[in-house]
């Protein structure tokens, strides 16, 4: 097997001897001082995702980014190039636009005054009475602006690292997935009673998974001594599973194994094995040769360049503070919590199930919200409502994730909560909320 070098900076995500032990109090999560901090500290500091690279084909064409109570316009420039601009007239600070679309130049709906798409003032109402005509010398408020992985990020510190260097270890991680091709093929917004920690909380471990999504270890191996834990300087992490069933937690005896649906879309044959362990170690490895042998003649062109690990792995990956990139050989989800601007005891809930194309295929299995037509989704902004508001995705991973949010939160608020009692496999929870700290207190 291809096995991949371990990255220099990867870190043991198990070691608790890297934890200084800062306390995960219950405030955290629902103290308005605490959440004007992050803003003040952490939030304004940051890199975010305005959104996918191909919503922007054309120059003209823009994306609507809104956080908390700040909105970021990023639009693609006649020479080709992506600007950001903060959403806010530079006359008397009206949002020009309220989503995302294409026009020539923006105009102001209260007063007329019309931007181009490089920002600069082309137009206003009365010209001659002003002290001087602005035209062409006036211009809005530019952002730090850069793509990868397909993404258009942006931030609000002049001082900020480069993105690349923010983001690292992540693009040298995945550099053989071609991010740029992904269709996004599932789009949802949802609103949820909870602090936007809980997702990140939740993707920073996978010992919940036994308990709350047993649909999942038949074909991710999600057992304590399968995973690799890996965590970064910058407060990035990630857990790797192999895509293989679990030695412990079996299916009755008599039923199909969803393993065996994948070994056969491979050719391989399920029962040739003479038991379940063989079938499960020896048939990982077997399917790790097919895809290598036959990738390109299905027409699986992103396996071109990836390693053994990639083509039957899954590395969860938690970019600091609140994106989730979940990688499997044939999707990658994107997972994002967002503060509400006033109570900390909400948060938008983004998920965005993108596939990679494959020859001849028109709808894929997008893991996270069932079978889907292979073509860029429709955004959709839900409540959840208790699970009541998105059926479409009822009884799938994430949905059990966010049934689960809202008692968290409640529990955040009890006399009884004071601090994690965590597992080894949880080091990486903690650590998540010391380098928030250190956001906080200057450090970062």
């Amino acid at each position: 097997m291809q096995k991949p070098e371990r990255h220099p900076l990867t870190m043991d995500g198990r070691d608790r001897a890297l934890l200084r032990g800062d306390p995960m109090t219950g405030d955290r999560y629902y103290s308005r001082e605490f959440a004007q901090r992050e803003w003040e500290q952490m939030w304004t500091r940051i890199w975010h995702v305005a959104g996918r690279v191909s919503e922007l084909e054309e120059a003209g064409d823009f994306i609507v980014h809104d956080f908390m109570n700040e909105s970021v316009i990023c639009v693609r420039q006649r020479d080709g190039s992506i600007r950001a601009f903060y959403n806010a007239c530079g006359h008397r600070g009206m949002r020009l636009v309220g989503e995302s679309g294409h026009v020539p130049a923006f105009h102001c709906p209260y007063h007329g005054w019309v931007w181009g798409s490089d920002g600069v003032l082309e137009d206003l109402p009365d010209p001659d009475d002003f002290p001087q005509n602005p035209c062409g010398t006036r211009k809005l408020e530019e952002l730090r602006c850069d793509t990868w992985g397909g993404f258009v990020w942006y931030t609000m510190n002049e001082n900020a690292p480069p993105l690349l260097d923010y983001l690292e270890p992540i693009p040298e991680l995945y550099k053989n997935y071609p991010m740029d091709t992904l269709v996004r093929v599932f789009w949802m917004k949802i609103d949820l009673n909870t602090n936007w920690k809980f997702a990140t909380d939740n993707f920073s471990e996978s010992y919940h998974t036994h308990t709350a999504h047993p649909q999942v270890p038949p074909w991710i191996d999600q057992d304590v001594a399968s995973a690799r834990h890996e965590m970064f300087p910058n407060g990035h992490g990630r857990t790797v599973q192999p895509m293989r069933p679990s030695l412990t937690e079996r299916p009755p005896e008599g039923t199909e194994h969803p393993f065996d649906a994948v070994l056969r879309q491979w050719d391989i044959d399920p029962d040739s094995y003479p038991d379940y362990e063989t079938k499960a170690m020896q048939g990982w490895r077997d399917l790790k040769a097919a895809k290598r042998q036959l990738w390109k003649e299905r027409g699986y062109l992103h396996y071109e360049h990836m390693n053994d690990e990639e083509l039957t792995d899954s590395p969860h990956t938690v970019i600091f503070p609140n994106v989730t990139l979940s990688f499997l050989p044939d999707n990658v989800i994107f997972f994002r919590t967002e503060p509400h601007p006033e109570d900390p005891n909400k948060c938008t809930f983004d998920l965005w199930c993108m596939a990679f194309p494959v020859a001849g295929m028109t709808e894929v299995e997008s893991i996270m919200a069932g079978m889907q037509p292979l073509e860029e989704a429709e955004f959709d902004h839900r409540q959840f409502d208790g699970g009541r508001g998105v059926p479409e995705i009822e009884g799938q991973i994430v949905y059990q994730d966010m049934m689960l949010a809202e008692g968290m939160q409640r529990g955040m608020h009890s006399r009884g909560y004071r601090d994690a009692y965590l597992a080894g496999q949880e080091t990486r929870v903690r650590f998540f909320h010391e380098v928030l700290n250190d956001y906080l207190e200057g450090r970062k």
